[in-house]
């Protein structure tokens, strides 16, 4: 595995016409947008209060970069792995195949512009945050560009680290995925703090654009402290034949928007939206997906799972939206949510609109406390009721998790859970 030489933010770099142009229509637009209202149909449910951004600013400083380099373990066996502190990349490892494009955005802009303007923020943000993905879009500074040519496999994942650090810091991570015909590559992104008491936020983007033949897998995992915030942008298009996988891990963060927008372009194109939160004490989570089957004979599954403790909060939101002439669409919508306690509340608003004919659709919410059956099974054995509510939970989110696919991935996803479940056992301590 080599180095890959650290390249500067883009304001330190000669960005290209268009890419400075894009950025000033979208502070304009940032601008111009209002505010999201407590009235408005994306945001029912929401705690609008927590769109109070004032208080954050970005930081000039990478932070305490050593310590944190050292910090970012993940897998074991990665093709490529980078580590970004406030934007600011300062660690890159690569053993990636020929022809292989792996470059933070800032670097990429120069030196792949029109690969990278093809495929920038090419999808509307049509579910609730357009103003704060505008933010985002005239705010970045740096990012991934990843580029896997026509018939190209990455054998592993492409790791890639944020770490927020600073009192208050604002950060705007852009990560953009472009696969060629019949390439193959899985990329994981994990978000954390520096520091467990310092307020930040992030306003995240992914675009990922999955070509014919192709298979994408995108996996995120969110374990920031409980005293940030997070906006992440999710907009994936697949082509004809492609399979993309999108997998979201919420552990972290006091409050979470989540908006996943999945576009199927293409006959046998598919889409599997993959989604678990564990919430306690005060987190709430908030989750919005559309599903937009634009060609006839697709295939989009949706699983979220919601485990919820104390006094969290939950809201889902889905579409499954079959545009006119995509008939023998097959696209299907599950989110359950799992209550630990009296107090905590989970909302699901699934939904279907069918313009074609000949289609397969299903949509369904669930909430339920666990069962006392389940509680007396595992007491029966000697599992202390504590222990086996854990169990019953790890159960219920690993169910989704197993859709990975790769054994080692999964571990890692299920060592961020296990984390979790330790932490709430502790009292949060």
């Amino acid at each position: 595995m080599h180095t890959i030489p650290l390249a500067a933010s883009s304001a330190a770099l000669p960005c290209p016409a268009w890419f400075t142009a894009r950025q000033q229509a979208a502070w304009t637009r940032y601008l111009a947008a209002p505010a999201p209202k407590r009235g408005d149909e994306a945001w029912r449910f929401s705690n609008i209060k927590q769109l109070d951004f004032s208080s954050f600013a970005k930081s000039t400083e990478a932070g305490p970069a050593a310590d944190l380099i050292a910090r970012s373990s993940g897998l074991e066996a990665t093709a490529a792995k980078l580590i970004f502190v406030n934007e600011t990349l300062v660690s890159a490892q690569s053993s990636l195949p020929a022809g292989v494009i792996c470059l933070p955005l800032a670097e990429a802009l120069v030196s792949h512009s029109a690969l990278v303007e093809a495929h920038f923020m090419k999808q509307e943000t049509r579910l609730g945050s357009a103003k704060y993905a505008a933010w985002h879009e005239a705010s970045l500074t740096n990012g991934m560009f990843i580029h896997v040519p026509d018939d190209v496999e990455v054998a592993h994942p492409i790791e890639i680290h944020h770490w927020l650090a600073g009192d208050n810091t604002v950060i705007f991570p852009h990560t953009l995925v472009v696969t060629g015909s019949h390439a193959k590559v899985r990329v994981v992104e994990m978000f954390r703090s520096a520091d467990e008491l310092q307020p930040g936020l992030a306003i995240a983007v992914n675009d990922l654009s999955a070509g014919p033949g192709s298979k994408l897998d995108y996996v995120a995992i969110q374990a920031f402290n409980e005293v940030s915030r997070i906006i992440q942008i999710n907009e994936t298009a697949a082509a004809r034949d492609a399979a993309t996988t999108g997998f979201i891990l919420n552990t972290g963060a006091a409050w979470v928007r989540n908006e996943s927008l999945s576009r199927l372009e293409g006959a046998g194109a598919r889409s599997d939206m993959l989604a678990v939160s564990i919430p306690a004490r005060a987190q709430e989570y908030d989750q919005r997906t559309f599903q937009h089957h634009v060609s006839a004979g697709a295939f989009s599954d949706l699983l979220y799972k919601n485990s919820l403790y104390d006094y969290a909060t939950t809201i889902f939101s889905g579409l499954i939206f079959v545009d006119e002439g995509a008939h023998h669409t097959d696209a299907y919508q599950t989110c359950r949510n799992l209550l630990m306690s009296d107090t905590c509340e989970a909302n699901s608003m699934p939904g279907l609109e069918i313009n074609a004919d000949q289609v397969k659709c299903s949509h369904g919410s669930t909430s339920s406390q666990i069962s006392e059956e389940e509680i007396f099974y595992l007491r029966a054995r000697g599992i202390d009721p504590i222990a086996a509510r854990q169990l019953i939970a790890r159960g219920f989110s690993v169910e989704v998790v197993e859709r990975l696919g790769n054994p080692a991935l999964e571990a890692l996803v299920i060592r961020f859970i296990d984390d979790k479940f330790a932490h709430i056992a502790s009292g949060g301590a």
